[in-house]
């Protein structure tokens, strides 16, 4: 059987995540992202392999090195998905925010 990976399947691993925020401000190769987990090399490889496969990651062949980067066009993909979702939950939280003052407010008195 051969499933085809989900970028929100990729997103949803916390580890993941992790790899994409230490690599939102530069490069860094399989073993500098590995550094910063205490999991074993390959587990951290095979997240990688994940996130180049659904095409979050980009590598670049720098000699002996592959240096992996954020794929910025398909975040901004996921970027664009999720933003409608954002403003309801702050309209939502907006509206918490009042009654809770509204709360407040009544329980001050």
């Amino acid at each position: 059987m051969n499933l085809r990976r989900d970028v929100f399947q990729a997103i949803a691993d916390p580890t993941r995540r992790a790899i994409l925020l230490l690599l939102a401000s530069q490069s860094m190769t399989a073993g500098t992202i590995a550094a910063n987990f205490n999991t074993a090399r390959p587990t951290v490889s095979k997240h990688l392999q994940i996130l180049t496969e659904c095409e979050l990651l980009d590598q670049e062949q720098n000699g002996r090195e592959i240096y992996y980067h954020i794929n910025a066009k398909k975040m901004k993909e996921v970027a664009d998905f999720i933003e409608p979702f954002r403003s309801i939950w702050d309209d939502r939280f907006n509206k918490l925010e009042a009654v809770m003052k509204n709360y407040r407010s009544k329980n001050a008195e």
